[in-house]
């Protein structure tokens, strides 16, 4: 069903198949758990492009490349002449001859989607300044996981809902037809050929775009992201000053009023100051806690550390799904 074919964005796939990977993510994840081997993909190559700074991502997509027999190679940031001496296209042809497999973690949407047209192997997003496709399967299978099912379910996102993370889950969720909502300050809301996309791909889910806070009640799921993204050059005192009012606190969890709700966060999270970051943060600004405060943190961190660990077992799903039988 998705054997050859890339992961560049969620409307790459279907409903169809996005539940399939989850589903093969659960299997997966039992049989990690169990500690049975299963090098399904011996003699294969992938290689792993990062032009941003990543943990989740590289450990994620190394172990579960190792886990199926393959061999990983990580190109990081100037290791390659990716875009500076050698153009995409060129690099394509290179890694398309010599890999089976190419994951990339970048900046521009344009470049992963030239990498898989030009290389022909299959091409994986782990990240671009507009989606972030894996990190959905993670969230969304973690939500299954913990409600059993993704029927009738509501997601808020709450911050800033112009970022990769914003747009990939109101994608998502339509696709899958999980309800979702955005609450962002105006100036920081989806852009509207987001919300028009979603809206093509919907499977009956609610989509709602607000900037009242109070539009949180009764949801299901909480999911909050970094106010700044990477490579963003904004004035950060600023952007705190915008999304305060925002922030995942105690306030915003009673406001909910949901006994079951649960809250996610894709990671790294400013909840202290044991940051370098948060640290500076701390002493330019005196905060403490940015979106999310550490007491919510610290309450929700098994289902958070959960979702974070699941970005290897859908990973897997990924790379299997599309490279068996090569």
């Amino acid at each position: 069903m998705l054997q050859g074919k890339s992961f560049l964005k969620e409307i790459d796939f279907s409903q169809e198949e996005l539940l399939h990977l989850i589903h093969s993510a659960e299997k997966f994840k039992q049989m990690k758990k169990g500690k049975v081997v299963h090098r399904y993909l011996e003699g294969l190559n992938i290689a792993l492009i990062f032009e941003k700074a990543s943990t989740r991502t590289r450990a994620a997509f190394t172990v579960a490349g190792q886990d199926l027999g393959m061999q990983v190679t990580y190109l990081g940031q100037g290791e390659i002449q990716l875009g500076k001496k050698e153009s995409v296209e060129d690099t394509a042809r290179v890694l398309g001859s010599m890999f089976d497999g190419i994951e990339y973690r970048g900046f521009k949407q344009e470049e992963v989607e030239t990498l898989a047209e030009v290389s022909g192997v299959p091409v994986w997003n782990g990240l671009t300044d507009q989606w972030h496709p894996t990190q959905m399967l993670a969230d969304f299978l973690t939500i299954k996981e913990h409600f059993g099912d993704l029927t009738n379910r509501t997601l808020t996102y709450i911050g800033d809902g112009r970022n990769n993370v914003a747009n990939s889950l109101l994608v998502t969720g339509a696709i899958l037809g999980v309800n979702v909502t955005i609450i962002a300050p105006k100036a920081l809301q989806p852009e509207p050929e987001i919300v028009q996309l979603a809206s093509q791909h919907n499977h009956g889910a609610i989509i709602t775009i607000t900037d009242d806070v109070a539009e949180i009640k009764g949801t299901d799921v909480i999911y909050t992201d970094v106010w700044l993204s990477m490579g963003e050059t904004v004035d950060f005192k600023e952007r705190i000053d915008q999304l305060m009012p925002y922030q995942v606190n105690d306030d915003l969890l009673a406001l909910a009023a949901n006994p079951n709700l649960i809250v996610l966060h894709c990671l790294p999270a400013f909840h202290d100051i044991k940051t370098e970051i948060g640290q500076e943060l701390y002493d330019k600004y005196g905060y403490t806690e940015l979106e999310i405060t550490d007491s919510v943190f610290q309450k929700y961190a098994p289902l958070i550390f959960q979702e974070a660990e699941n970005r290897m077992h859908t990973i897997k799903a990924v790379l299997y799904e599309t490279l068996k039988n090569h």
